[in-house]
């Protein structure tokens, strides 16, 4: 086995507080890409590489990411839900990097949902 590096430590510092965050709810604002087939074929890879590189850019720390497997909305992907802390969640459809980057700065940073991307807001409910 080779010796770990700074670097190594470092990713794996990063690593390790990304799930102690998403774990003990320390963040302000969660966002979930979903990612299945459907997700995926309509383009959440590049989706979530738009939020990521949002995040990155803007140095913010709050916002955990996450994916989900198919919304059952297979003709609207691809999709995200945001869910700020003490507000209702807002899922977002037919997304390109272009309407992530929106989403990120409007509703993400400044709290202010983007309405001609969102699909629904509020939590879903089976009954």
């Amino acid at each position: 086995m080779s010796r770990l590096t700074v670097d190594d430590l470092k990713r794996i510092k990063d690593q390790q507080k990304a799930t102690f965050t998403l774990r003990e709810g320390g963040s302000r604002v969660k966002v979930t890409v979903h990612m299945g087939t459907c997700g995926i074929a309509a383009g959440a890879r590049k989706v979530m590489e738009a939020l990521l590189d949002e995040i990155n850019k803007s140095n913010v720390s709050d916002v955990a990411v996450t994916t989900s497997g198919c919304a059952g909305l297979c003709s609207k992907e691809p999709m995200a839900t945001v869910e700020l802390l003490n507000a209702a969640p807002v899922k977002y459809g037919s997304l390109n990097e272009e309407k992530m980057r929106k989403i990120f700065q409007d509703h993400i940073l400044n709290g202010h949902p983007v309405e001609e991307y969102a699909l629904v807001v509020g939590s879903e409910t089976a009954y």
